[in-house]
This record gives structure tokens, sequence and C-alpha cells, in this order.
């Protein structure tokens, strides 16, 4: 990791350092858009064709009813899945909205209420390893929201099937189709629907740069569905101060290292931290690691930066704004007015990021690449939407019509005026 010291740095200088790996959509873009032209001009059949060329799988059918699969997981497995599914369940399920009424002004009623969206689409990214924390992420709030249809994508295995464990999840959230494809290809499915493949409205999870472009497309395009978020490569912001232990700092950069060469790790230590035992960890446990190149060339792209105050700490980390941040310092609890900007916060010495990736029960599926300024990570909201509602009584009517009235004159709207004067007329009559 390159080494800085934050009040040595000009603001030019610490511009560059917030910056994110230049993505270029503009060629990923162009790699996209045919493979999503074609899935909506022959659905199923372009599923199958891509399905083939990328992950070399020949699909028959390229959706299966998680209902009609019998899963055989060991006890182990299987215990570990119920908490963690149990824990993320409790958490959204706190979630859910207490519908709004308020009366404005005597007879003028107000109020807003909470429905599911109908249809969603839940990308669960494959390859290399398969994650039912990400299955679990998606599918447990789309099922407490009430979503009708849950279509839950995922590449198959080279044999054509899906991992037993999202099977079992899947049943346990009434999944109604699993997609067996991944890639843009996956995405367009959902997004415009297929013969097989049920439409959906709005599609959520992660994926590689190119599902991501597949996403920011269809969203601006005629299949009239909405995304999640925009994404890039999973990040961490560590903070650490003296009584930080340099272990616990070295896993935790290590755990978001090894996801993949371009994940953004970033430590913001004061100058009283312990980096010579950092270094030390960092190297004993990298040479463990089984993607242990794929973490080094993580960390080659990523950096520590020295500060002197906490105030300049999260001044920084605010600028930022990562997906993940973990607050390694003393009473971290006492600081958290200062975090503005972060997806996901790990306040203590004993909070790993870990824990909320798999069981504590908020969601991982997190604004990376700065876009914690505006978006949320996932939650309950993210899969309803609210509708306001307002009712008048002949007093209310009284009340609020000549405001009403009035207001439609200034603008030169008089069939605007006219609902209103009508009604008022008919009252006073």
């Amino acid at each position: 990791m390159k080494n800085y010291n934050y009040s040595e740095l000009s603001p030019e200088e610490i511009s560059e350092l917030l910056k994110r790996p230049k993505i270029d959509f503009t060629s990923i873009f162009k790699t996209v858009q045919p493979i999503l032209d074609e899935v909506e001009k022959y659905g199923d059949e372009a599923v199958k064709k891509y399905t083939s060329k990328f992950d070399r799988v020949d699909l028959g059918s390229v959706v299966i009813n998680p209902k009609d699969v019998e899963v055989s997981l060991d006890e182990e497995t299987k215990k570990a899945i119920d908490i963690a599914f149990d824990n993320i369940f409790r958490f959204h399920k706190a979630q859910y909205p207490t519908p709004l009424e308020v009366e404005i002004m005597p007879g003028v009623r107000c109020m807003k209420v909470a429905r599911p969206i109908e249809r969603v689409g839940l990308y669960v990214p494959g390859g290399t390893a398969i994650l039912p924390s990400t299955a679990m992420m998606l599918v447990i709030p789309a099922m407490i929201a009430g979503c009708s249809t849950k279509v839950l994508a995922t590449p198959p295995r080279k044999d054509g099937t899906v991992a037993q464990e999202i099977i079992y999840i899947s049943q346990r959230a009434e999944v109604d189709q699993i997609l067996l494809a991944g890639g843009a290809q996956a995405v367009a499915a959902m997004a415009f629907g297929t013969n097989t493949v049920s439409k959906v409205d709005k599609i959520f999870g992660p994926g590689n740069q190119y599902v991501t472009a597949a996403k920011m497309i269809l969203q601006n395009s005629e299949a009239q569905v909405s995304i999640d978020m925009p994404a890039g490569p999973s990040e961490v912001l560590v903070i650490a101060d003296a009584q930080a232990n340099p272990a616990y700092v070295a896993a935790d950069l290590l755990s978001q290292a090894e996801h993949g060469k371009d994940s953004q790790v970033v430590l913001v230590a004061t100058s009283d931290f312990d980096m010579d035992g950092l270094n030390k960890e960092l190297e004993s446990q990298l040479s463990e690691l089984p993607r242990k190149e794929m973490a080094a060339q993580a960390l080659e792209n990523s950096y520590s930066l020295i500060v002197e105050t906490i105030d300049e700490v999260f001044d920084f980390s605010n600028q930022y704004a990562p997906e993940h941040l973990i607050v390694n310092i003393e009473d971290a609890e006492s600081h958290v007015e200062k975090i503005i900007n972060a997806g996901s916060v790990f306040l203590g010495q004993l909070t790993p990021e870990s824990v909320g990736d798999y069981a504590s029960g908020t969601n991982h599926t997190l604004p990376t690449y700065g876009y914690a300024r505006m978006y949320s990570g996932v939650n309950l909201a993210a899969f309803q939407k609210s509708i306001t509602m307002q009712s008048l009584s002949e007093e209310g009517l009284k009340n609020i019509g000549p405001t009403v009235e009035k207001l439609a004159e200034l603008e030169e709207l008089q069939a605007h005026k006219n609902a209103v004067s009508l009604r008022l007329k008919n009252i006073e009559d």
C-alpha cells in the first residue's frame, strides 16, 4: 500500500486520492448493447446462446421452479444459512413503515402508505464461488415487502444446475423462478421478459462491469425497468487509532482486497497507530490466503493516509464515501454523528465487515464508487414505493378551496380552478 500524510497533501492531491479506478463504460456499452437487443428480439433462445458462449453451458430450459427441486444440505450448512436468514429477516422486518396520516388543516387529511414493487429481479453473481449471502440479502426483503413475482438470476454451474444453497434459500423466501443465466443476457431477460422468464419492474444485485452496464442501459430504455443503484468494484475504508489491533486492521483490509484486483482498500489512521505492526500482519496474513495474488494486486492499487486528528479522519472519509466503513477507534460509537457518507458502518474493535456481509442482519448490497453520497444500500424500502392519498370533507374544501382557486388563476389553469369552484358552489347551494 502507498502511504500519504494528509497534512502534506494539496487539495488537488486529495482530489486524486478520492477517485476510483476509471471504468470505460463507452467500450462496455458497445459490447453489451447487442446482447440486450438480441435478448429483446429472440428471448429464451438468445439467453441460451449467450449462456453457451460465456458460461459454456447448454441449457434445455432457462428457468426452473425452486419448489420442484429436492434439496440435500448437510446440517452444519443448513444451520448457518438458517441463522443468517433469520437475522436478516428480523432486521428488515423491523423496517416496515407505519402508515402516515396528518390532518393538515380542519377537514383536510393527507396520507402516505407503502406498497410493494410487484415484480422484482434479483441478480446473484456466480463465477468462481457461490454467493448464498447475496441471495439472502435480496430475496428476504423482497419477501417481506410482499413482491408478488420474484425472479432470481444466477449463472448455472457447468452441469447446468444451481447450487443447493441457492435453491434452499429460494425455497424459504418463496422465489417464483430461478433464471439459469448471468451477465447482460440475464439482466435483459428480466427487464424485457421472455416466453418463460417473467418481466420485472426493478432489478437488484451486484455484478461485474457488464452486468452494471446492462442495468444502466436498461433503466433508460423502453423496458421500463428500474435498478437498485449504479455500482463499481467493492471497497472498504478502515479508520484506526492507537488502540486498534494491527492484526484486526490487516484482516479487515485483506477481506476486501480478496474480492478482486480492482477492489479499493483504504486505511485512514491517526499518527499513533502501529503502522509497522500492520505491515508485518499484512505480509503474514496475505501469504496464507488462497486468493493472495488477487489480494496483493488490490493492495498495490490502494493506500494508507496518516492524519493528526479524528476530525480529519471523518472529513476525508465523508469525502471518499466508502461502500464499507470500519471505525476501529476508541469509543467508536461516540463519533457516529460525524459519519455522513457511507454504505454500511462497522463500529468498534470487535465488529469486522464480514459480519455485515453474512449474518448480522444488515444488507450487504451497497453503493460503491462514491455513490454513498446520494444512494442508500438495499433495504426494505427499496422493494416498495410510497403512495400519497388525501381526503377532504365539506369543511376541508371550504378551508383550502379559495387557496387552490387563487393559485390556479395565477398559473392560468382555468380547469384546475373549475374543479374546485364547481364543488364549492354545490356545497353552498
